[in-house]
C-alpha cells in the first residue's frame, strides 16, 4: 500500500466522505522536497549574515532603530494606502534610487522605536537575523513595511511572527558595486555597471536576504491564565516558542524548499517551539494554540481558522482535519516519550525533523504513526544525509 492509499484509508476510518477524502489528500500533500539537498543538509549561515553582523555591530553604537532606518529603504516611507504603486516608492525599493528629496519620504512611525531589538539566532541551518518589536503596533508596522510594500495590510491578532524572504537588500548591492569598481577601475562606467548588474541579479544569494520579525505578546493570542501561568512566565515562554517556530519554517524552506501556509507545517513548527521553551512537548498547549483545547469544540479566534486552505476546505473536511491534528499531536508526544533521549542534541533534532517532513499528516495521525516515525528516523540515520 503506497502513501496515498494508506492516507485514504486513514481518512475513511476518520469518517471522511469520498469528496472529503479528495479534499484532504490535496490539502495534506507533502511538499517537503527531500532531494533538494540530496547528500548534505546545509548548516553554515547564508551569505547575507555577513552584512547583518555589520548591522549588529552598528546597533551597539547607535541603536537598532537607527541602523535599520539607515539600511532598510522601507523605513524611509510611511504606512499609507496606495504608496507601493507610487513612482517614488517603486524607484526606491525596486531600482535602488536614492530616496533623498522624495516628497513621500516621511519615514515609518513607531510607538517605541527604542524597544526594537536585533539578534542573530542559531538554528539547525545556520544563523538568521531576527528583529523583535516589544510594542504590538510596532510589530504590525514592521510587517506592513517589510512584507506589504508599506501598505496598511490587516495583520491578524493571532499573528505574532513573520518570515521575510527574498528581501532585496540595496545596501548589499551598493557594497557589491563598490567592490566591483575597486576590481575594475578602468571599466566601471554606467554602461559597464548595467551589464554587470544583469549578471548580479541572477545570483540572488548575493543581494537577497531572509530574516524574521517577532512580537513579544502572548503566543497565538492565548492568555497566561488559560495555561495556568503568570504573565511574565508566559511572555518569556511565548517568545521562545515563537522564535523556534518561525526558525523551523526557515529550516524547512532552506533544507526542503518548502514553507507552506498549512497545518502540518504548523504542527511541526509548534512542536519544535514548545520543546525549545519547555524541553518537552505539551499536547495541551498545542491544542490551545489552535483553539482545540475543548475538542471537538473549536474556540473562535484560534489559529486554526487561518489555515483553511485555498480554496477553503468544506466544513466537513475541516472537522476531519481537526480530528487528524489532535491524533497526530498525541502520537508525536508518545513517540517523543518513547524514543527521544535526553539531553536533546542537534543530530537527534535534525533526524526527527527530517522524519516528520517525510510523512503526511494522515500517517502521523494513524495507529501506525510510532512505527512509521521510528523507521523514518532509523533510515535517515543509516543514510546519513549530512546530519
Amino acid at each position: 500500500m503506497n502513501s496515498l492509499e494508506f492516507s485514504s484509508r486513514v481518512l475513511a476510518d476518520s469518517g471522511a466522505s469520498v469528496e472529503e477524502i479528495q479534499e484532504l489528500l490535496a490539502y495534506n500533500q507533502n511538499k517537503f522536497n527531500h532531494v533538494y539537498h540530496r547528500k548534505t543538509l546545509p548548516k553554515e549561515s547564508e551569505p547575507h549574515i555577513q552584512v547583518w553582523r555589520q548591522y549588529m555591530t552598528e546597533s551597539h553604537q547607535i541603536g537598532v532603530y537607527a541602523v535599520l532606518k539607515a539600511h532598510l529603504v522601507q523605513f524611509q516611507f510611511p504606512i499609507k494606502q496606495g504608496i507601493s504603486q507610487t513612482p517614488d516608492y517603486r524607484q526606491a525599493t525596486r531600482q535602488g534610487k536614492s530616496e533623498e528629496g522624495m516628497s513621500l519620504k516621511t519615514g515609518l512611525t513607531f510607538n517605541q522605536p527604542e524597544r526594537l531589538s536585533l539578534i542573530l539566532y542559531e538554528t539547525l541551518a545556520g544563523l538568521i537575523p531576527v528583529i523583535i518589536a516589544d510594542d504590538r503596533n510596532d510589530f504590525i508596522t514592521l510587517v506592513q513595511a517589510l512584507t506589504k510594500g508599506n501598505e496598511p495590510y490587516l495583520v491578524p491578532e493571532s499573528m505574532g511572527a513573520c518570515m521575510v524572504g527574498n528581501y532585496n537588500n540595496w545596501e548589499r548591492i551598493r557594497q557589491y558595486k563598490a567592490q566591483w569598481i575597486d576590481r575594475n577601475p578602468n571599466c566601471c562606467g554606467e554602461t559597464d555597471w548595467q551589464l554587470e548588474f544583469q549578471h548580479l541579479i541572477l545570483k540572488k544569494e548575493l543581494y537577497q536576504d531572509r530574516f524574521i520579525i517577532l512580537s513579544t505578546g502572548n503566543y497565538s493570542n492565548v492568555s497566561a491564565q488559560q495555561l495556568g501561568l503568570t504573565e511574565s512566565q508566559w511572555l518569556e515562554l511565548s517568545l521562545k516558542i515563537r522564535l523556534e517556530h518561525e526558525c523551523t519554517h526557515y529550516i524547512t524552506r532552506r533544507w526542503f524548499d518548502s514553507m507552506q501556509n498549512n497545518l502540518y507545517d504548523e504542527l511541526i513548527a509548534d512542536y519544535r517551539g514548545i520543546v525549545a521553551a519547555l524541553g518537552y512537548y505539551n499536547v495541551d498547549w498545542f491544542l490551545h494554540f489552535l483553539g482545540l483545547e475543548s475538542f471537538p469544540a473549536y474556540r473562535s479566534g484560534g489559529r486554526l481558522e487561518n489555515y483553511k486552505g485555498e480554496p477553503a476546505l468544506s466544513p466537513g473536511a475541516f472537522k476531519i482535519l481537526q480530528k487528524l491534528l489532535k491524533k497526530a499531536a498525541e502520537n508525536l508526544a508518545r513517540f517523543e516519550q518513547q524514543y527521544i533521549k535526553q539531553p536533546r542534541n542537534s543530530v537527534q533534532e535534525t533526524a526527527l525533523l527530517y522524519a516528520l517532513t517525510s510523512l503526511r499528516l494522515e500517517e502521523l495521525a494513524s495507529t501506525e504513526a510510532i512505527g512509521l516515525l521510528n523507521r523514518a528516523m532509523e533510515e535517515i540515520q543509516e543514510v546519513g544525509v549530512g546530519i
